[in-house]
């Protein structure tokens, strides 16, 4: 399907236009203690939010990783937060995404290396530099037939999200070029 042909499908039926449901911003330290509270600083500095804290899953023991120690901290994006933070975001890498970043589902990911490359923040060198995981979750009005607790349901065929049409909503909403 190409792009002409989705758009005109999103006027006709204006429930099949998706949207930027949440957008995941991940700093994955590796350890506890200081490293980790620099990390969730620089992510409160960017996000405007306050962030989690992610625990290890298992015990890795070569990297002195402990089950159940914190090591990452992660901020959620809703709402109107999202646009604005991808739109500080996307420059950072040129506003251009691959192919590859997208998934089956329509939800897309990058990272970003240097957290100082965002508008505003400057580099200190107590904190020093940390990368980040950007994932966007892209769904359509109706989708919360899935996700909700009581009486789940399945989304029909023709009401699930393509990779295409996410590609089509990056380039209309966020001006992203797709390689």
């Amino acid at each position: 399907m190409s792009e002409d042909e989705i758009r005109k499908r999103w006027e006709e039926h204006p429930m099949l236009k998706p949207r930027i449901d949440k957008v995941v911003v991940n700093i994955s330290v590796g350890k506890s203690g200081e490293p980790l509270e620099k990390a969730a600083k620089i992510l409160q500095e960017i996000a405007d939010q306050t962030p989690s804290k992610r625990k290890a899953k298992t015990s890795i023991r070569d990297f002195g990783i402990r089950k159940g120690e914190p090591i990452a901290c992660m901020v959620t994006l809703r709402k109107q937060h999202t646009i604005e933070f991808l739109k500080k975001a996307l420059p950072i890498i040129d506003n251009k995404l691959s192919r590859k970043c997208f998934d089956k589902h329509g939800n897309f990911a990058f990272g970003l290396k240097e957290h100082i490359e965002f508008p505003g923040v400057k580099y200190d060198p107590e904190i020093g530099i940390f990368g980040m995981d950007i994932c966007v979750t892209v769904n359509r009005h109706g989708y919360r037939v899935k996700d909700r607790r009581r009486k789940k349901g399945k989304i029909g065929s023709k009401h699930i999200l393509t990779p295409e049409e996410s590609m089509v909503l990056a380039k209309d909403t966020l001006g992203v070029e797709i390689e």
